[in-house]
């Protein structure tokens, strides 16, 4: 078993920084300076193989209670995926087929190990224990819960305020996380701000069964680029899986105002250079942009390692302050006089013709060097040229 580190500074930062809700916080201090392993569950429902940096901020938690020596614990809800969280959701959401669930799955463990040890993870499929569960189990676990509790869930609220429907299979998903934490014991569970009522419902399930109550820690949100909730439908994330220069030059876009939070929930730098940064913000003593580029560069040397961030800054500065074309920007070779919203379909650039037509009435596409913006919808190719499309997108088109 490993070593438990008992260190109070880690302690007081592990359950502090970056945290929403602590519950019990007087219980898992008494946990934490215990010199017990605790078992540290957290829940990963399969419904898509990516991970953005506001789900990473609650993975770079577990790995510090993994660096204390603590048993992460990960449940991959192959089950639960079945029926669907609703927590973080506005809308019914779909059920998930078994086969989309494992092609999700195959692609987990790899981006976790950017974050966590994953050799050291007890992984477990819920489908061993819920599967099992016959009716009358069900309808007993039922009763630790009421009606009234569940339509005042915020998200339920408002899809009934809105004369939406809402499943009864919804209502089931806290009953199932709450079994989980029975199935593996768990001392304390981790999850996002939104998921404190399923986290605390694993609190309720094991008292039923006469178990300690697992503690309950939850990570503050992480808007995305836009300042909106980070949202892989909204296109405002940052995947951990981002190249080098993508996740770089997507950082330097974020509002100024997110730089101390991403600072906080992203990078491993001290909370005094945190709070430096939130000063020096709030007086105006240096420009948001030189933060960002430092921001940006914590960022990728975390998944992609010091000499990558290096190289993505040199190339956001050849790029975006000097008017140049990325190193690494696709070069293609087409015919002459052919249209260029052709050219960008076909390298995925727009996604379609209404995309490319939006794109040019804001002025969105232009050539690179001369800054000249391209106006005319039929646009043709006649001789070499560089794009840029939007902030980050670029392509070098050749004539054959």
């Amino acid at each position: 078993m490993a070593k438990i580190d008992t260190d109070s500074k880690k302690i007081t930062e592990l359950i502090t920084r970056g945290i929403e809700d602590v519950f019990v916080k007087e219980s898992v201090e008494k946990k934490l300076q215990s010199g017990k392993q605790m078992r540290v569950k957290f829940g990963i429902d399969p419904t898509g193989p990516k991970i953005h940096l506001g789900r990473a901020a609650v993975l770079r938690k577990l790995r510090m209670f993994q660096d204390m020596g603590h048993q992460i614990v990960l449940i991959v809800g192959d089950f639960t995926a079945l029926i669907g969280d609703p927590s973080d959701k506005l809308e019914k959401r779909p059920m998930l087929t078994p086969e989309k669930i494992q092609d999700n799955l195959r692609q987990y463990k790899e981006t976790l190990g950017k974050v966590i040890d994953v050799y050291k993870v007890e992984f477990v499929y819920n489908s061993e224990w819920l599967s099992k569960l016959n009716f009358s189990e069900i309808a007993i676990l039922a009763e630790s819960f009421s009606v009234q509790q569940m339509s005042s869930r915020r998200n339920f609220k408002d899809r009934f305020d809105r004369g939406e429907e809402v499943s009864l299979r919804e209502f089931l998903y806290p009953l199932m996380q709450g079994y989980d934490s029975v199935a593996v014991k768990a001392d304390i569970e981790i999850g996002g701000f939104d998921q404190l009522f399923n986290l605390k419902a694993g609190r309720i399930i094991q008292k039923h069964y006469a178990m300690p109550e697992q503690d309950v820690l939850t990570v503050q949100m992480l808007e995305g680029t836009d300042g909106r909730k980070m949202s892989t439908s909204w296109g405002n994330v940052i995947n951990v899986t981002d190249e080098a220069n993508d996740m770089f030059g997507k950082v330097m876009s974020l509002k100024d105002s997110l730089i101390p939070k991403y600072f906080l929930l992203c990078t491993d730098v001290s909370m005094e250079k945190v709070k430096k940064v939130e000063a020096e913000l709030a007086l105006g003593e240096i420009n948001p942009r030189d933060l960002k580029a430092e921001l940006a560069k914590e960022i990728v040397a975390l998944y992609h390692g010091k000499d990558a961030a290096v190289k993505a800054e040199e190339n956001f500065i050849n790029t975006f302050k000097k008017g140049g074309v990325p190193d690494d920007v696709k070069e293609t070779r087409v015919s002459k006089g052919t249209l260029l919203s052709e050219v960008l379909l076909a390298e995925k650039l727009v996604s379609s013709k209404t995309d490319f037509k939006r794109l040019i009435k804001e002025g969105a596409i232009s050539e690179v060097g001369s800054g000249t913006k391209i106006t005319e919808e039929k646009a043709i190719l006649e001789e070499d040229v560089d794009i840029k499309i939007g902030k980050q997108r670029f392509i070098k088109v050749r004539i054959s």
